[in-house]
């Protein structure tokens, strides 16, 4: 049963981390310093989980990206698209619908 209940808590944070990560790149940042930024907030993704998903959300044009190679390592930044603005927005939205439709559901019932 724990590791029901583990595969069933990490398929329900996989669908916030995507929100996590586009509110976080309104700002230019690299995969490092986005970790970081999200640490900082409290959330925590794993690098192997990150990286892909920046990739994917990049080659869906939610994202847009450059090297950056002033450096003595190169350095891949992302930033929202202005699709992937649009995109926010609506998982936002959506987000604030589920929230309320869960706050409904859960009304009444006594605290786990």
């Amino acid at each position: 049963m724990d590791q029901i209940l583990t595969n069933l808590i990490i398929e329900l944070r996989r669908g916030t981390q995507i929100l996590f990560v586009l509110d976080a790149l309104s700002e230019s940042q690299y995969g490092y310093s986005l970790l970081e930024k999200l640490l900082a907030k409290g959330i925590t993704i794993e690098a192997g989980t990150l990286y892909p998903l920046l990739r994917r959300l990049d080659e869906q044009g939610l994202l847009s990206s450059e090297w950056d190679t002033t450096e003595s390592r190169p350095r891949k930044y992302y930033k929202l698209s202005s699709e992937g603005q649009n995109v926010l927005k609506a998982l936002k939205n959506e987000w604030l619908t589920l929230s309320n439709e869960m706050n409904i559901l859960f009304q009444g019932e006594s605290k786990l």
